[in-house]
Parts: structure tokens; sequence; C-alpha cells
């Protein structure tokens, strides 16, 4: 489905949302792997603000995930596991060049992020679907989680121009 569509179903609704759970995993496992996998001379070089920066996206991806989870739970419905979503992250990519790679990662993690749920949130505005769950609901958490987002694309875009 196309987010350029409406959302019109709770189907729809509950895939999108697993999507952005996908996502959000994704968004978590990378943050938190950055450090470890990270050449030991390159770990060394990242400043204090880069590892809050990794640790923060850590966490506001975990409580991304645990909302997104809340609202697919409404809709009686499941998730993947994190645990999958780690091993897939893991497989599949390796460990970052340097500390400017983290950063680019960690920019184009958020703002697809951001994107998405801002692409989300203009589909189910633009329904007139009533879902199982409260609709207004959704709209808020999904507003509140694209705004965190939009704050960590500017948090890195900071960074990034400070060490320019």
């Amino acid at each position: 489905m196309s987010l350029g569509q409406r959302v019109s179903s709770d189907h729809q609704l509950t895939r999108l949302l697993q999507i952005g759970v996908i996502l959000e995993e994704v968004v978590e496992s990378r943050a938190a792997h950055h450090l470890e996998s990270l050449p030991e001379d390159e770990r060394d070089d990242l400043d204090d603000e880069v590892r809050a920066l990794l640790t923060e996206a850590t966490a506001e991806s975990a409580t991304h995930r645990e909302r997104l989870e809340e609202l697919i739970d409404d809709l009686d419905a499941e998730t993947v596991p994190y645990e999958e979503i780690n091993a897939l992250v893991d497989a599949r990519y390796g460990p970052p060049e340097d500390t400017d790679g983290v950063l680019y990662d960690q920019l184009c993690n958020e703002e697809t992020a951001y994107k998405f749920y801002d692409d989300l949130i203009g589909a189910i505005e633009a329904s007139d679907t009533e879902f199982a769950v409260d609709r207004e609901r959704v709209l808020e958490t999904l507003r509140e989680i694209r705004e965190e987002e939009r704050e960590g694309v500017e948090d890195v875009t900071h960074i990034m121009e400070r060490r320019a």
C-alpha cells in the first residue's frame, strides 16, 4: 500500500503500524550496535555528545515501538519480536567505517522515520474510516512520535555541523 492513499481499514492501519514497529526496531538496533561495532580507535574518539545521541536514540525508538505495539494490541494483532529484527540487522549491516558514518546513518534513520510518520498521518487524515481504535488517539500518538523524530533529525544535524 502506498501512503499516498487513504487508510481505509483496520487491516491497513495495522499493517502500517507494524511497519512503524519494524522501522523503530531497526533504528533501535542500529543505534545500540553503533557503539559496539565501531573499531576500537574510532569508539574511543566518540565524544560524549555522540554517545548521548546514540543512547537517547536507542531509548526513544524502544519507547516509540512500545507505543505503536499498544495500538496494534488494541487492533487485536501482533508484531514481529524485536529479537528477530535485531538478528536481521546484525546479519544485514556491517559495522560503520567511522564516526561520520555513524552520524550519517543516524541522520538517515531519523529522516526515514520522520517521513514515514508524516506520510502515515496524512493518509489517516485523508480517510474518513472509523477504526477499531480511537482515531484521535492514533493520530496523537503518531504526531508525538513524528515530532520526536524531527527533533532527532535536528540533533544529529547540529552535531554534524559542529564537527564539520
